[in-house]
């Protein structure tokens, strides 16, 4: 069966997601796909052209559709905490390509882009923190910490991975536990309103598998 260019840049960002950028790569990814390299060069021209497929495909699935999907929550609460609990989990069981794309960030081709996205994603959760009452200023300090606390996870995950690999249960605590702190500092309640209203469905868009690929 002939491969479409969605599917290269599904597994191309798969194996951004689990090595970095230079997992983006024409042979290892036709080995993966069970495949040529003639099957690439019919639908991309080089290797730039695939890494900027898959800088597009990361941005829609892993910000735009997760706003998208975080936005449609009813609550203002339920909103900034769903998306504290999908993000987090995200990079503590390394299903984030966040964490790839950072290994590339001085690269010309991956700086804009993660900047853009870095922006939008800073601002959305400003937003939240402001429909949750907080004064402009602050809520940008609140957004700034938590996607601090996001990305300091998954730096834990490659530097120390058995601290952010126990058991199911109890790396939901630890996840919980953080959260809890982010949303007391910034004088939230994370349990507002229901924890229980936090469904799978709440929590996550379908960026969330990297084996579709995959704040």
């Amino acid at each position: 069966m002939r491969l479409s260019r969605s599917d290269w840049t599904e597994a191309a960002l798969a194996a951004l997601s689990e090595s970095g950028m230079a997992a983006v790569a024409i042979d290892p990814l036709a080995g993966r796909l069970g495949t040529t390299k003639g099957s690439f060069y019919w639908h991309f021209s080089n290797r730039d052209e695939l890494i900027a497929a898959t800088l597009e495909l990361w941005e829609q699935r892993d910000t735009a559709e997760v706003i998208a999907a975080i936005e449609a929550l009813p609550d203002p609460r339920q909103r900034l905490v769903g998306l504290a609990r999908f993000a987090y989990e995200r990079a503590a069981r390394g299903s984030d390509a966040q964490a790839g794309v950072l290994t590339a960030a001085a690269d010309p081709r991956v700086a804009p882009v993660l900047e853009r996205v870095t922006v939008t994603r800073l601002a959305f959760l400003t937003r939240l923190y402001t429909d949750l009452g907080l004064a402009s200023e602050l809520a940008r300090r609140h957004a700034r910490l938590a996607y601090t606390v996001y990305l300091g996870i998954a730096d834990l995950r490659r530097a120390a991975p058995t601290w952010l690999q126990p058991p199911g249960e109890e790396l939901e605590d630890q996840l919980e536990h953080t959260i809890q702190a982010l949303t007391h500092a910034a004088g939230i309640s994370s349990r507002e309103p229901g924890r229980g209203e936090t469904t799978t469905e709440s929590r996550a868009p379908h960026a969330a598998s990297p084996s579709r690929d995959p704040m």
